[in-house]
């Protein structure tokens, strides 16, 4: 059995856009007519590009090559160019096709692939949710500060404690036991920064609000995405530390691991990192380091299943836990619950709602979500199976990047009152989780 056909899909995701502006699929076909599905999430690049780096990447080191023999592609692929190190773009790349891989070999065996990787451990995967507005479109939020007059416009999810507390509370009546939210301020290209004391006291209101709201029902999971110094975390988780969040997730910027582990050694709440890091090595850094206690990869850009399956088996040495991210489409949740099915230390899974809306159109059979959990499928491979219909009826004909930090250095005020915004702005809005 040999990969034969490669063919992409970069498909545009309708409002509300929960989980991002494009989703970049990839379908690999063998010589016997097997095919597998694979997503990348890189954020790096424009999305066409990445589809065409998916076709270059798959031409020159999978096509005409055993779909069984995912070690020797990765080693290949990784190595091209006289690489050798960590890059999240080609990261992103080799994670699809290494996905489509799995997914071809699952099929050809007749077996889940958490079944080849150990075999189940979990029945069910427990949940967690980002706390989104309960309508609208996720890129299209009202400012925080009038344009004109600089003071505060109407109120949104993002910055009012009230309106988080609201929609923490339904979703633990849907069901789950854990929520995230990131009300500590826009993220930018100069980060980290101290923390105003506008946005410090924000924070600390919104998660006294959600933990009124929720009571001992759910978790916490605090998400900042870098924006701050060391010290200035140290504040920040001072400030919270009370309402016994389950996590601070990536305090500082995430190559800083010396000042990411005096965070972790300074507070009483677990430090989370990984979105933004790629494979075994990055992550192993980590925890040498003791900058971190929960994992969080991302299958579509830490290098791919296996890669993941030994990141999760070297947290299991170190006493971390793993909380699989998925800011993306439905294939990279579906790698991730099969990592996350057969991996001992597993904590918690990232979903995106309830995998229903247009994450639920994009697969033949949708993902099981059930009082909070997600039930794993026990069909061959990775279990979800691309609607191509629907994927090709939604093309991305835009410009923006997936996610897009602030371009400039962020004012005292921090996007609230007093630091007033052009219309055409908002980059602000992007969620990083």
């Amino acid at each position: 059995m040999l990969i034969r056909d490669v063919e992409t899909f970069v498909v545009g995701t309708p409002p509300p856009r929960h989980g991002g502006r494009y989703f970049i699929f990839v379908k690999l076909t063998t010589d016997d007519g097997i095919d597998g599905i694979g997503e990348a999430y890189v954020a790096t690049v424009g999305p066409h590009l990445v589809a065409d780096m998916i076709v270059d990447v798959a031409e020159r080191h999978l096509v005409g090559h055993r779909p069984f023999d995912m070690e020797s592609f990765w080693r290949r692929a990784y190595g091209s160019g006289y690489a050798l190190r960590p890059d999240p773009t080609l990261c992103g790349v080799m994670s699809a096709l290494e996905m489509a891989c799995w997914d071809i070999v699952g099929k050809a065996t007749g077996r889940p692939v958490y079944d080849l990787l150990g075999g189940r451990v979990h029945e069910g995967l427990r949940s967690y949710t980002y706390l989104y507005p309960e309508d609208g479109d996720a890129y299209d939020t009202p400012h925080t500060v009038d344009p004109t007059s600089g003071e505060d416009a109407a109120p949104n999810l993002y910055t009012d404690p009230d309106l988080a507390a609201e929609a923490a509370a339904r979703a633990v009546e849907m069901g789950f036991t854990a929520v995230k939210f990131d009300p500590a301020g826009p993220y930018t290209v100069y980060d980290g920064r101290q923390p105003s004391l506008e946005r410090l006291d924000l924070s600390e209101r919104y998660v006294r609000a959600v933990r009124e709201a929720v009571g001992d029902r759910a978790d916490l999971l605090f998400g900042t995405h870098g924006q701050f110094t060391p010290s200035g975390a140290l504040r920040l988780a001072r400030r919270i530390e009370r309402y016994d969040p389950l996590w601070f997730e990536e305090p500082v910027p995430t190559d800083d691991l010396e000042g990411m582990a005096r965070v972790a050694a300074g507070t009483t709440i677990p430090v989370a990192t990984g979105e933004r890091l790629t494979t075994v090595v990055e992550f192993a850094a980590v925890l040498r380091a003791g900058a971190a206690s929960i994992l969080q990869p991302d299958l579509g850009r830490s290098g791919g299943i296996l890669q993941g399956k030994k990141i999760a088996s070297l947290g299991e040495v170190h006493q971390a836990l793993l909380a699989p991210h998925c800011y993306c489409g439905p294939v990279v949740a579906a790698a991730n619950i099969a990592l996350a099915t057969c991996s001992p230390n597993f904590l918690v899974l990232e979903s995106i709602d309830r995998w229903d809306g247009f994450h639920a159109e994009l697969l033949e059979t949708p993902i099981r979500w059930e009082d909070g959990v997600v039930l794993p499928s026990t069909e061959p491979g990775l279990g979800v199976l691309l609607n191509e219909e629907v994927a090709r009826a939604h093309p991305y004909t835009g410009y923006e990047l997936h996610l897009t930090p602030e371009e400039e250095p962020m004012g005292f005020a921090e996007g609230l009152a007093g630091r007033a915004r052009s219309a055409g702005d908002k980059s602000w809005r992007d969620r990083s989780r």
